[in-house]
């Protein structure tokens, strides 16, 4: 993952980390309102805990095994993690530009392609000028490789 990636994934941590208080605050809330079996209040504060420490736990599972990679190390000689590429997709004629990235970092509406998407892991480990191959759900999609850049 980029050193980006990791920064933006200890904030939202850090934004989880903060929301404790605000959810033992409605628990206490809730739970000073009377009898906790029928207490629809109590019972929703309790579930957006579980919810809220479940999140904890997974953004501090991936900081803790998040390997960020040295950008200054890429080569763009071949498609790889944090490589920017631009492609032309053969079948509908179409350019298109991505940046493969690790899945937490993927956004397909801002070009961030997840390295483990078939088009992506099609093109990893190939060269500008080169023709691969990618099969997609809806068949098979051919793209040549114009630009590799950072």
């Amino acid at each position: 993952m980029s050193q980006e990636g990791l920064e933006k994934l200890k904030k939202d941590l850090a934004e989880a980390l903060a929301q404790r208080p605000v959810i033992s605050a409605a628990i206490a809330e809730a739970r000073e309102k009377g009898d906790l079996s029928e207490n629809a209040e109590y019972e929703s504060a309790r579930e957006a805990q579980g919810l809220l420490e479940l999140k904890i736990a997974k953004l501090q599972d991936t900081i803790a095994n998040a390997k960020v990679i040295n950008e200054s190390q890429i080569s763009t000689d071949k498609v790889g993690m944090l490589t920017t590429v631009k492609v032309k997709n053969l079948s509908a004629g179409a350019e298109m530009e991505f940046t493969i990235v690790g899945e937490k970092e993927a956004d397909f509406s801002k070009g961030r392609l997840a390295a483990t998407t078939p088009i992506a892991r099609a093109l990893m480990g190939h060269a500008k000028g080169e023709t691969v191959e990618a099969k997609v759900p809806s068949g098979i999609l051919k793209f040549k490789i114009l630009d590799i850049r950072l």
